[in-house]
């Protein structure tokens, strides 16, 4: 079985296998939370175009767990695919009508990804020399979001093609280990990975288009999407020395399936689950008595049409964890409230106001205010 090794010097060296199995390492059992008990953080996207404004805001409200802010007003190579593109080695990518298409080497749309990651990083830079975080969060598309999210030359997803997809995902893997090796030499702060799955329920469902627009991609079985998403959190995992998020904005993300992959904290929408099934809320219990954390989506996205009171943006986590028989101490123990989604729509106003209500939440998660 082929292993990946990867090195930072914020962590001991580990080796990953193949199968996201760790080697003279930690694994998800023995990985520990990095961030403080009440820290808040975000889910990624920010509204404009200029980054030292976002980093700023977000340092300056989320000092516990701030996050590398993504932008994606910029256009091509600043949104979710694009910006994991920037991380590939020895692929590239360009855009198309139909989107973002692999080709045989860098291009203009590829080199442009690039640039705004590195500018982005020169500005984190200076944000976090005054901020001095102890923890910084990174943002990633997942490889199955990836995978469906790019064609090949005849334009047939990635995800369709077997030894593409395993070149991707080796690509994105050592990619990503050098960038958070380049965050945390930057920032001085424990670098933590969140993958982005937001196609992944569409990808098991069977649900994305062919080429054609005629027909759907076969849906991709349970088992294979586990182990590819296995391999990536163990390579993470190896990376950092710390835990690692997965983040699913669909309305019932495959807690399950995430949780068998090794995820150390899932990031879903808790304002979505009133109606949810018990087969769901089972899912979610059995993560979190097995020590999973979840970032709950409490904080609108966009700001609502009347304004929100602390004790109604929280009411959705501790009717969670009374329906599911926890402690409300859980929360604090494994919880991290997040808006619901990314802030690119916001305005921002409401950024601010957002990410400081995520803040009064971490804080009532540990010293609940009398009368919750």
């Amino acid at each position: 079985m082929p292993v990946i090794r990867v090195v930072n010097p914020a962590a001991p060296e580990v080796a990953v296998r193949a199968d996201g199995g760790t080697i003279g390492g930690v694994s998800s059992g023995e990985t520990q939370r990095v961030w403080s008990p009440g820290a808040a953080t975000g889910i990624g996207s920010m509204p404009g175009t200029d980054m030292s404004e976002a980093a700023t805001v977000v340092f300056g409200e989320l000092s516990e767990l701030p996050h590398l802010p993504e932008l994606p007003a910029r256009g091509v190579g600043a949104d979710l695919i694009g910006r994991a593109a920037a991380l590939l080695v020895d692929l590239a990518v360009e855009v198309v009508p139909s989107g973002y298409r692999v080709t045989a080497k860098p291009g203009r749309d590829h080199r442009r990804a690039v640039d705004l990651l590195h500018w982005d990083l020169d500005a984190i830079t200076e944000v976090a020399e005054r901020a001095r975080p102890s923890v910084v969060k990174t943002q990633v598309a997942g490889p199955w979001t990836l995978a469906a999210g790019v064609e090949l030359a005849r334009g047939h997803r990635i995800l369709t093609d077997h030894g593409a997809l395993r070149d991707f995902t080796e690509s994105l893997v050592e990619g990503l280990s050098a960038h958070v090796c380049e965050l945390a030499d930057r920032t001085g702060a424990r670098v933590v990975v969140q993958f982005d799955e937001p196609t992944l329920p569409d990808v098991l469902a069977g649900a994305l288009p062919t080429p054609s627009g005629y027909g759907t991609v076969a849906a991709v079985p349970e088992p294979r999407a586990r182990e590819l998403l296995d391999t990536v959190i163990g390579a993470a995992r190896a990376a950092t020395g710390g835990p690692v998020m997965v983040h699913c904005c669909g309305r019932r993300p495959p807690v399950g399936l995430l949780h068998a992959a090794g995820a150390d904290a899932i990031s879903l929408d808790a304002t979505l689950l009133d109606d949810a099934s018990s087969a769901f809320l089972d899912e979610i219990g059995e993560a979190w008595d097995d020590g999973t954390t979840f970032l709950l989506g409490l904080v609108p996205s966009v700001a609502p049409a009347t304004r929100p009171e602390l004790k109604e943006l929280a009411r959705p986590a501790f009717d969670l964890v009374d329906r599911l028989g926890f402690a409300r101490t859980t929360l604090a123990e494994r919880a991290v409230p997040t808006p619901t989604c990314g802030l690119a729509g916001a305005s921002n106003e409401w950024v601010r106001r957002a990410l400081s209500l995520a803040g009064d939440l971490g804080k009532a998660f540990v010293e609940p205010v009398e009368g919750w």
